[in-house]
């Protein structure tokens, strides 16, 4: 469907265009697991947008805006795993205000969410990239002016689409660069 967001060799493809981006250090797998650095393939889903409204404007009306505080579990041992949390939290967590400015918006998708099965991953976000060709931890990251366009037409329920591509760690980054 034109509306699907899907995975490439050439990069990311949404409505007749395909948009350079970057994924997981260690590639694309079927067996996702936490910290293991790579992209999970399937067919996910956007649930959700985060976006810090002191350094930009809502790109859609259903957009949540971010709060100092507002970080994300990534312990699998905790009830909290794989959702938004507010600190103090005493778990692993990632913040989703950052110094830089990679999580200034963020597509949620509901990769192994709403119920999260411990150790099988958290957090797969389409964010923005650190520089192009600088791999992710997972994620699926563009420019900031894709990422911005994208963000403007999708909507929830929008799919994701990670092919079971044959790529090693060393070709993941360029091949979808």
């Amino acid at each position: 469907m034109p509306d699907d967001l899907v995975l490439s060799p050439r990069g990311l493809r949404f409505q007749g265009k395909t948009f350079p981006c970057t994924i997981g250090k260690s590639g694309i797998t079927p067996h996702k697991k936490e910290g293991d650095g790579a992209t999970p393939a399937g067919i996910h889903h956007v649930v959700g947008m985060l976006y810090r409204p002191d350094r930009i404007a809502a790109p859609t009306r259903w957009a949540t805006p971010t709060s100092l505080g507002d970080l994300w579990s990534d312990d699998p041992a905790d009830m909290d795993y794989n959702t938004m949390v507010r600190a103090p939290y005493p778990h692993s967590h990632e913040k989703l205000r950052r110094a830089d400015p990679l999580y200034d918006l963020v597509i949620l998708t509901d990769w192994n969410w709403p119920v999260a099965v411990a150790g099988r991953g958290s957090a797969i976000f389409i964010h923005q990239y650190r520089r192009a060709g600088y791999p992710t931890e997972g994620c699926i990251a563009l420019s900031r002016l894709h990422l911005q366009y994208i963000a403007s037409r999708i909507e929830i329920g929008t799919r994701v689409i990670i092919p079971k591509l044959c790529t090693s760690s060393g070709d993941s980054v360029t091949k979808y660069r």
